[in-house]
């Protein structure tokens, strides 16, 4: 079965019982920093379950008892450190969590049983005590391992090692004793080595008293000879030339420990090079105050937009002689004053189901008790009645809620835009008639707030964050438009209704009138728009006071592709500076520190989307967030199968309710509710209008059609009243 790294990073947090960082990437062995708390461990995808956890295990016990310190500076080699820390630490991650004994027992038998510790041709015997104390803490219970008294009691201070401390006395022990092990088995090598040289069997001491005694001549080119071989730093060299360097160089050589080698190359050997290296992103702090446009600063524009075209227009009349003071918006505008009219009955209907289920959601908080005093009116019934007593009902209060509504302001949506402000302004009129507070905003990349200086210069907008590597790029053209606020008066709020309403309307071209310049449809942000919603939620909750946040996001797309800031070293070699690359979704993990946790953006581009939302409902877990997608039916079977597969119940349940009313919902995105809508039944017209002549087939076309688009508009909103009451 696969690894699955983001429960295998759980699993790591868990152990540690701290928000550790864990990073799973491409590397040969497993290293924690210390000061940043990141555990980086390599992706052994080869690796069984049990082995991989006892890897896990092993290295966040390090994190946890392994104290900060310069390894060079211990007096004592690493790897003889390495050997009694490894002992220690795993002795203290089985007592604290006794499960997982189990865990390492199962893992060093399988390791033991693929000859990680390439034992099959080595005599255990003839090993060193460091080799043999390696085995012995690790596979001790698969094979057998002598000791001598004195070694018995070198293990038997290892294994009782409780502090660091304690490791460093044991591994000074263990590395002296292994040197010396080393020397005793290379002097009578020595020896023979001399005795063959010189030619007799003398001791080295008795050789170097002939020699004074016999040719000194000759004693002299020997020593000439011995010195140029050992400077040339050659064992070839020096054994042709009767030289005694390999000998001297092996009694310098430190004593090593095998096996720690063949553990570390056997692991190495779990981990596989091939594809990308994973790539770890976090979401920057964005500024509200750049990312977000002010509401009055939108109307101001817009409204002065319209002055002036209305004024060119009227300049243009006078010149060719036509009536003057023609409003060229009083046919858009009787348009809005038809609809808020018609959509009074769907809003009425909003507010009556809103009041029902916030009603019977009261009734269910509701207790009742005794108040201790006399009810006169039931006194007569004293002699069968022991409930004579007054009683008091206690509501619990409940949560006051708030709306943030996201609209998208790309391209895509010019046909239904219009169609799509009408479900707006249903949600708006019913937010303002039960006070709720909402805010209405819409993503753009269009806006572009530039200013120039005396000079003609342009001056770009502030950045919205700081840029570093590691980050997601948010562009700075990126800004969502606060179209629609609940902290303004009615009288104020209706003038911008019908502000955007203008917008919006000029898109079709059927006007006499074009949308301003800075508010024409651009790409498709939405990523960007969730990662800033982070921002934006503690903003709202705090300037309006309220506990439980409905998100609603409106889109007809996938959003645009997503960049992350990283180092990029400059081709002349000077200092690396802070450039963007696309995500690739297959290798790419969203991070996040405050929660300690990791997101896998999957294999697809919507999946980015997905990530995002679910790592922004884990910061936000009293928010719903509401995806309403606009889409046409040409598209809907491939949506569908996106979240539900290619067969199956979800699947059939989905396509039939398409088929039955134009829209379905699904429960496995990002969202807390995705709705599919249809574009072309969101465009319909729910007012019943027939011609005069009309005959009895036209006039019940009309009206079942218009029963359907209400029916469509009243589920669909029926779907929000369910969310926030």
């Amino acid at each position: 079965m696969p690894v699955n790294f983001e429960i295998k990073g759980m699993l790591a947090r868990l152990l540690a019982t701290e928000d550790l960082i864990v990073e799973h990437k491409k590397v040969e062995t497993a290293c924690f920093n210390i000061h940043t708390r990141v555990l980086t461990l390599p992706m052994w995808e080869k690796a069984s379950n049990v082995v991989y956890d006892m890897l896990v295990a092993h290295e966040v016990s390090h994190a946890l008892y392994t104290p900060d310190e310069d390894m060079t500076s211990l007096g004592v080699p690493h790897q003889f450190v390495n050997i009694v820390e490894d002992a220690r630490v795993e002795k203290l991650i089985k007592r604290r969590y006794m499960g997982l004994s189990k865990t390492f027992y199962g893992a060093y038998k399988e390791l033991h049983e693929e000859d990680f510790f390439c034992l099959e041709d080595e005599d255990i015997s003839t090993m060193n005590l460091a080799d043999r104390v390696n085995l012995y803490f690790k596979v001790g219970n698969f094979i057998e391992i002598e000791f001598n008294q004195t070694e018995q009691e070198i293990v038997h201070e290892i294994a009782v090692a409780e502090t660091f401390k304690d490791t460093i006395t044991a591994a000074k022990k263990l590395y002296e004793y292994c040197k010396q092990e080393k020397e005793e088995s290379t002097l009578p090598e020595t020896n023979s080595y001399q005795q063959n040289t010189s030619g007799n069997g003398s001791p080295p001491d008795q050789q170097t008293e002939v020699s004074d005694n016999g040719d000194q001549e000759d004693m002299d080119k020997k020593s000439h000879t011995q010195e140029s071989s050992y400077d040339d730093n050659s064992s070839d060299k020096s054994t042709q030339m009767g030289g005694t360097a390999s000998p001297i160089e092996d009694e310098k050589k430190e004593p090593e420990v095998k096996t720690m080698d063949s553990l570390q190359k056997s692991i190495e050997s779990l981990v596989s090079n091939i594809g990308y290296e994973n790539c770890y992103i976090e979401n920057p702090s964005l500024n509200p105050e750049t990312v977000i446009v002010n509401n009055k600063e939108i109307h101001s524009y817009i409204e002065e937009c319209f002055r002036n075209q209305q004024l060119f227009y009227n300049e243009d009349s006078i010149k060719c002689d036509h009536i003057n003071n023609h409003n060229i918006f009083e046919e858009c505008d009787s348009m809005y004053k038809k609809f808020k009219k018609s959509a009074q009955k769907e809003v009425n209907y909003l507010v009556k189901e809103f009041e029902c289920k916030k009603a019977a959601d009261s009734y269910a908080r509701a207790t009742t008790a005794r108040t201790g005093s006399l009810d006169c009116s039931k006194l007569h019934t004293y002699k069968f009645n022991d409930d004579i007593f007054r009683k008091v009902t206690t509501f619990s209060d409940g949560k006051n809620h708030g709306l943030i509504f996201i609209l998208d302001w790309s391209g895509s949506m010019a046909n239904v835009m219009l169609d799509t402000i009408k479900q707006l302004y249903n949600l708006v009129w019913f937010c303002k008639k039960v006070s709720i507070p909402f805010e209405v905003y819409a993503f753009t990349g269009d806006w572009m707030r530039v200013s120039y200086d005396e000079n003609n210069k342009p001056i770009y907008p502030q950045p919205h964050y700081v840029k570093k590597s590691g980050v997601f790029a948010v562009d700075e053209r990126f800004n969502l438009l606060n179209f629609l606020t609940s902290t303004v008066n009615g009288k104020t709020l209706e003038d911008h209704m019908v502000n955007l309403w203008r917008v919006v309307s000029s898109f079709r071209g059927y006007n006499q009138f074009s949308y301003p310049p800075r508010l024409g449809l651009s790409g498709t942000p939405l990523n960007e728009s969730v990662i800033a919603l982070h921002t934006v939620i503690p903003y709202f909750q705090k300037t309006n006071k309220v506990q439980k946040v409905q998100c609603v996001i409106l889109t007809d797309g996938e959003s645009s592709p997503l960049d992350y800031h990283t180092q990029i070293k400059r081709y002349d070699n000077s200092l690396p500076y802070i450039g963007n690359r696309r995500v690739c979704p297959s290798t790419t993990f969203i991070r996040d520190r405050k929660l300690g946790t990791t997101y896998n953006v999957g294999k697809e581009p919507h999946e980015v989307t997905d990530a995002l939302l679910r790592n922004l409902r884990d910061n936000f877990s009293d928010v719903n967030f509401i995806g309403m997608r606009i889409m046409e039916s040409r598209d809907v079977s491939m949506f569908i199968r996106r979240y539900c597969g290619y067969n199956g119940n979800e699947y059939e349940k989905a396509m039939t309710d398409w088929k039955k009313s134009k829209s379905f919902s699904v429960t496995n995105s990002g969202y807390t509710g995705y709705f599919g809508m249809s574009s072309s039944a969101l465009s319909q017209d729910s007012e019943f209008e027939v011609s005069e002549d009309a005959t009895k087939t036209q006039i019940k076309s009309a009206f079942v059609k218009s029963l359907q688009t209400k029916k469509l508009n009243k589920k669909i909103l029926g779907k929000f009243v369910e969310l926030i009451a």
